[in-house]
């Protein structure tokens, strides 16, 4: 006799099994009822229970800060926030909270984590370099940035070039990949475009200008060729017998004028910003200014082209002789007049775990603190295209958030856990994890080592 069994597969439909004896019948029955049990239990542990943090003082950045708030978040998304009397489910792991704070998780703006790299010496234009082919998963950095409670970074190749190449936009989620920490964004693409203008790039040899008249004719030179290469495919309108030759460069200066792929220029003089705006002007495209050390000066210009801002307030390890007027007043004057401001690192300019306190800084040179919790958040998040999504504390959103000893300006406050879509990537009571937070030898190599150390790899006997 022929018996049929069907046997279901979690998360699939069923599987028909033959038995032609009782005693393989007795066999797959067993077997079905193991199964049973542990499809139970796999069952179990991809549906993730609701974790809620309770008791905390909430800043959601996008609406009034909240006492003894209530945070709960479940399959990597916020369900919900609101005060003490908020309902919680029966079965939530709950985090007693009380007495900390709450924040978003911190977007870095510009960072160069991870050994990116960039453009080369072969010429002072790259715009199909992708730093997604060089930046290390395994960087011990991104652990120091996730110490500061960073959750999404903004990596870029250096400066050292009118245009180096094409940044990422990374969460700061657990993978083995940089695939898997790619955040798409609401363009549907994964990074901006990085150009430069002022002394990094003024180097008068292999191609590469000599003074500031030279970059802002290159870099014009290259945004007419794109407009060309466009102007090609648009007129081929799919047909690939008509379609110009593949320029990988092109593709991406491309994405650049149609307003997808946002433009990241560093710039610090106050001529050098004017000549960025120029080239916004004439091109169309969407840009925003990083460092303006001298954004003091024209920041009625800034305002009314419309272009947003991210800011470093130098700290370490010192800045350059084009950065000399640095104001730590710039934040507060772009704010007020207006412009959308974020704070970033340029790790390792300024480290990653003391993003926090730039902002500090800027608050007590005049940036309400509100705005300073903005400027390191979800103004950052909309510079990236990714504030539908991340910067701020809000039903539907990505569990990404940061549990603070106390109040973020304060100088005595740390970073306790830092959370990324509902799991915990930091937690400062475990002590490997604080080695992140602390420093000390052996802890951080250089971007591009070989042999780059990882918080689960080390041994508290080697400093002994």
């Amino acid at each position: 006799m022929l018996y049929r069994i069907l046997f279901p597969v979690p998360g699939a439909s069923f599987i028909i099994l033959h038995a032609k004896t009782k005693l393989m019948r007795k066999f797959f029955f067993k077997g079905l009822f193991v199964f049973f049990i542990l499809g139970a239990a796999l069952s179990g542990n991809a549906q993730d229970k609701p974790v809620v943090i309770k008791g905390a003082l909430v800043y959601t950045v996008s609406g009034k800060p909240i006492e003894k708030g209530i945070l709960i978040v479940q399959n990597g998304k916020i369900v919900s926030v609101g005060d003490e009397n908020m309902p919680v489910p029966a079965d939530a792991q709950v985090i007693d909270a009380s007495n900390k704070v709450v924040i978003p998780g911190i977007v870095d703006t510009h960072s160069h984590i991870g050994g990116p790299a960039g453009g080369d010496n072969s010429s002072p234009l790259n715009p199909e370099v992708r730093v997604l082919d060089a930046v290390n998963p395994e960087s011990s950095g991104f652990m120091k940035a996730l110490a500061g409670g960073i959750t999404t970074v903004n990596i870029m190749p250096g400066s050292g070039h009118l245009m180096s190449g094409q940044t990422i936009y990374v969460k700061l989620r657990e993978s083995k990949t940089i695939e898997g920490m790619l955040e798409v964004n609401e363009k549907g693409l994964y990074g901006g475009m990085k150009m430069a203008n002022g002394t990094n790039s003024m180097r008068g040899a292999n191609g590469f200008p000599g003074t500031r008249a030279k970059s802002a004719a290159l870099d014009r030179e290259l945004f007419l060729k794109a407009v060309e290469y466009k102007n090609k495919v648009d007129s081929a309108k799919g047909n690939p017998a008509k379609m110009p030759a593949r320029d990988l460069g092109m593709e991406a200066l491309v994405e650049v004028l149609e307003g997808k792929r946002i433009v990241h220029f560093h710039t610090h003089k106050m001529n050098d910003v004017l000549t960025v705006l120029r080239l916004q002007k004439e091109f169309g495209f969407r840009v925003v200014l990083h460092h303006v050390s001298e954004a003091w000066k024209v920041v009625d210009e800034i305002a009314k082209a419309g272009v947003p801002c991210s800011i470093i307030n130098l700290d370490a390890p010192g800045g350059k002789l084009e950065a000399m007027n640095v104001s730590p007043k710039n934040c507060a004057l772009l704010e007020k007049a207006g412009v959308p401001v974020a704070i970033h690192t340029d790790d390792p300019i300024t480290d990653s775990r003391f993003l926090i306190r730039s902002a500090a800084m800027a608050v007590k040179e005049g940036l309400p603190r509100e705005k300073a919790l903005e400027a390191l958040t979800l103004s950052g998040a909309r510079m990236l295209d990714l504030g539908s999504r991340v910067g701020s504390l809000e039903k539907g959103k990505d569990a990404d958030f940061v549990i603070l000893s106390g109040d973020p300006f304060s100088v005595y406050t740390h970073v306790e856990q830092t959370w990324v879509e509902g799991k915990k990537r930091f937690d400062r009571s475990n002590p490997a994890d604080k080695l992140f937070a602390v420093g000390g030898y052996k802890v951080y190599t250089p971007e591009n080592a070989a042999d780059d150390i990882h918080h689960n790899e080390w041994n508290d006997e080697d400093d002994k």
